[in-house]
């Protein structure tokens, strides 16, 4: 087999055809980078859930100032003897793993707020350091199953301000990347179902703008392989190319959106170089897949030998 024919007949194709070729180009990149920017979302909330799953659970608020409202209003700042007996109330209970009850007091409470939010100072400056309360981390076993009778238990007890549930707070916020992935991962499906049409039109156009060439090689007895090679490279040219471009794509999403998303993920569940290169090796498999089969598949019909 001539290596250098099989070249020119696809350089023909692809200069014949050059703004379907485009549009295939073009609709591959789009749905790919799309794809990949679902995938990327995936491992971003997995990578925060795994991390969050071990950490801290349940968070009870004391009154440290009568400002916060609620029962703080009519019983004041929380006592040095209302902490003990919130303490002991919490170990006395079997949902705690062991270790996981911590006391975090009001200063270091206010200095995690103000590392927190350091990119809003206006945030930090209005906000007097006596509306930070304090707290007890609670880590339980069961969350599901053992988060409301500890809130409940907590309810109305002398020095207690609110419980907050932290993984109920998380769940409303994957739920939301959740959902902007499924979005994502949705319309990309809908473009890659676009792109096969297309990758299928395009060989079509290919192979009958060069019939007379296929008749003749026929004609000579070229076997089937060697009649549609020229037209499998083609696809698989097209969407490598699409690949390329779906690969800067994602560079400057992960870059310019995802890394700023970031900011609400911390403590190494960012995405990493290495989740990137996944992604972009998924899609070059994906793509190559789709253009090589969608292209093998329409020749079976239209150049039957």
């Amino acid at each position: 087999m001539r290596a250098q024919f099989v070249f020119h007949e696809v350089w023909i194709g692809l200069r014949r055809n050059l703004t379907m070729t485009i549009a295939l180009i073009v609709v591959v990149a789009i749905s790919l980078s799309l794809l990949g920017t679902g995938l990327l979302f995936v491992k971003q909330v997995e990578n925060a859930r795994s991390y969050w799953q071990s950490r801290v659970q349940l968070s009870v608020y004391l009154c440290s100032s009568p400002t916060i409202g609620g029962s703080c209003a009519k019983d004041g700042v929380v006592t040095s003897s209302e902490i003990a007996a919130i303490r002991q109330d919490l170990l006395a209970t079997h949902d705690i793993v062991p270790g996981g009850l911590t006391f975090e007091t009001q200063a270091q409470a206010w200095q995690q707020f103000k590392s927190e939010m350091s990119s809003n100072p206006a945030l930090v400056k209005y906000t007097p350091p006596s509306q930070i309360p304090s707290s007890f981390e609670v880590r339980l076993k069961n969350t599901q199953a053992d988060a409301l009778p500890v809130s409940e238990a907590m309810d109305g007890v002398p020095g207690v301000s609110h419980v907050v549930d932290d993984s109920t707070v998380l769940d409303q916020f994957y739920k939301l990347l959740d959902g902007a992935r499924n979005a994502v991962v949705v319309i990309a499906i809908f473009l890659l179902v676009a792109a096969i049409m297309l990758v299928a039109n395009t060989i079509r156009l290919s192979a009958f703008n060069r019939r007379r060439e296929t008749s003749i090689m026929r004609l000579v007895g070229a076997s089937n392989f060697y009649v549609q090679l020229p037209f499998l490279v083609e696809g698989l040219i097209a969407g490598l190319i699409g690949w390329l471009v779906a690969t800067g794509l994602l560079i400057l999403v992960k870059s310019l959106w995802l890394n700023s998303l970031q900011t609400y993920f911390p403590y190494g569940t960012t995405l990493s170089s290495a989740d990137l290169i996944e992604v972009i090796i998924v899609n070059m498999i994906t793509g190559l897949l789709i253009c090589g089969s969608t292209s093998f598949l329409t020749l079976r019909r239209y150049l039957r030998v």
